[in-house]
C-alpha cells in the first residue's frame, strides 16, 4: 500500500460522494428528466458492481484467504465475510424507517409535487431522506476506499458506479426541500452534504484500521465489500432503475455494465 494509493482512494471516495450534488443541480437545471436514460444508467451501475464483486473481488478475497488459512478455512472466511457485508448493509437499511428510507419511498419528481401541498411534509421528507442517505453512504465510502487500496483500477470502476447511483439520491433530497422552502441553496447544501458520508466513512475506516492492514484483513475486507455492493445493487439500484423507467431498459443497462466491465478486465490481462 503506497501513499499515492491512499490519496487516490480518498479522492475517488470524495468524488463518488459529492455526486449527490450533481443530482441536485440536474433537478434545478433540467426542465424535463429523462427517466429511461437514468434507468439505463442505474442498471449499468448495478451491472458493473455485481460483475466486479462476483468475478473479481470475491475470487481475489478467496485466493488471498486460502493462501493464508488453507483451503477450507480460507473459503469459509471468504463466505462469512461476504455475507457479513450483506448483513451489515441490510441491518443499516432495516434500522431506517420506510418513510425516511430512500430505498423504500417512491422517486420524487415535479409531477409528484403537484399532488402535495403541505410544505412541512415536503421539508420533512427531504431532510429525513438526507439523513437516511447519509447513513447508507457511510459503508459505500468504505467499499470504494478499501477497493482502491487493494486495486486502483477496481476502485475507479466502483467509484464511477457509486457516483451514478448517487445522482438520483441527490434528486430525492433536493427537490422536496426546494419546493418546501423555495430556496435552491438550502436544497443543494442538504443534498451535497448527504454525500459527504462517503469520504467520512473512508477516513474513519482508515484511521481505525490503518495499523492492522495486512493481506488477511484485505481478504476479509474485499469479500465484505463484495457483499455490500451486491446487496446495494439488488436492493437499491435495480428497483430504483425500474421505478425511473422500464424493466427491459434496466436489464439492458445491467448487462451492458457487465459487458463493459468484462472487456475492461480482459484488456488488463493483455
Amino acid at each position: 500500500m503506497t501513499e499515492n494509493n491512499v490519496l487516490l482512494a480518498f479522492a475517488l471516495t470524495f468524488i463518488a460522494g459529492i455526486s449527490t450534488g450533481i443530482g441536485s443541480l440536474l433537478a434545478f437545471l433540467s426542465k424535463d428528466f429523462s427517466p429511461k436514460y437514468l434507468s439505463g444508467s442505474l442498471g449499468f451501475s448495478a451491472g458493473v458492481m455485481i460483475y466486479v464483486s462476483m468475478v473479481e473481488m470475491f475470487p481475489k478475497a478467496k485466493d488471498s484467504l486460502v493462501s493464508l488459512a488453507g483451503d477450507f478455512n480460507g473459503y469459509l472466511f471468504t463466505i462469512l465475510s461476504f455475507f457479513g457485508g450483506v448483513a451489515l448493509i441490510a441491518i443499516i437499511d432495516r434500522f431506517v424507517p420506510s418513510f425516511e428510507n430512500p430505498h423504500e419511498i417512491g422517486v420524487i419528481n415535479r409531477q409528484d409535487v403537484n399532488y402535495i401541498n403541505q410544505s412541512r411534509k415536503l421539508l420533512r421528507t427531504g431532510v429525513l431522506s438526507a439523513f437516511a442517505i447519509t447513513i447508507h453512504n457511510f459503508p459505500e465510502g468504505l467499499a470504494t476506499f478499501f477497493a482502491t487500496l487493494s486495486d486502483p483500477f477496481l476502485g475507479v470502476s466502483i467509484a464511477i458506479a457509486i457516483a451514478i447511483h448517487n445522482i438520483p439520491e441527490g434528486i430525492v433530497v433536493s427537490v422536496p426541500i426546494y419546493y418546501a422552502t423555495q430556496n435552491r441553496k438550502k436544497a443543494f447544501v442538504y443534498s451535497f452534504l448527504s454525500g459527504f458520508a462517503e469520504p467520512v466513512g473512508a477516513i474513519v475506516g482508515y484511521i481505525l484500521l490503518r495499523n492492522f492492514l495486512n493481506p488477511f484483513l484485505f481478504g476479509i475486507m474485499f469479500a465484505g465489500v463484495a457483499g455490500i455492493m451486491v446487496f446495494i445493487s439488488l436492493d437499491e439500484l435495480l428497483p430504483t432503475a425500474e421505478k425511473f423507467g422500464e424493466h427491459h431498459i434496466a436489464i439492458y443497462g445491467l448487462v451492458g455494465g457487465m459487458v463493459v466491465m468484462a472487456i475492461s478486465l480482459l484488456m488488463l490481462i493483455r
